[in-house]
């Protein structure tokens, strides 16, 4: 018994210690209340297109996870979120995936995203997004090796640029 408190507690005490601040923008949310589960619906569009729009969460269906609140579109959603929120989360706790590969801080559009390996990230604007898809794989390198250093670092306090969000509903 005490191994597995002590396991319970080492494992608490890890997933607070590396994870960052989630970017939280003007409505309050994570991800401007837009439903992370949802994207996982989504059919992509191919590299160089415009992804389809982000499902936005309702008000009333939400959770707290990493010191943020995240909404939901449906009950379903909120729970199969619950059931692994890990796999849901934007990568770097909602910033832009390129400025993480370039060792920043910034915005995450929950409009500019991209699911890669089963991950979500997002980005700035549509002309960051060109660098980015220039070389998916090489900024996720990038980003993954930056992370470490910038993670702890306060979330980014910026609004995301021409972004109006109209989520959450309800």
């Amino acid at each position: 018994m005490k191994w597995l408190i002590t396991s319970a507690l080492l494992s608490a005490a890890a997933t607070t210690a590396f994870a960052g601040d989630q970017y939280i923008d003007e409505t309050g949310f994570a991800v401007s209340g837009y439903d992370v589960v949802a994207y996982f619906d989504l059919e992509q569009a191919p590299v160089g297109s415009a992804q389809p729009a982000a499902v936005p969460g309702d008000r009333s269906i939400t959770t707290e996870y990493n010191g943020a609140t995240f909404a939901f579109a449906t009950e379903a959603n909120l729970e199969t979120f619950l059931s692994d929120p890990e796999r849901y989360v934007p990568q770097y706790d909602g910033h832009c995936a390129y400025g993480v590969s370039r060792g920043g801080k910034v915005p995450g559009n929950p409009n500019l995203w991209r699911i890669v390996d089963d991950r979500l990230y997002l980005n700035i604007t549509e002309n960051v997004v060109g660098f980015w898809e220039e070389d998916i794989p090489g900024n996720i390198t990038l980003a993954e090796g930056n992370w470490g250093g910038i993670e702890a670092a306060p979330a980014s306090t910026n609004t995301i640029p021409n972004f109006s969000s109209p989520a959450p509903v309800n």
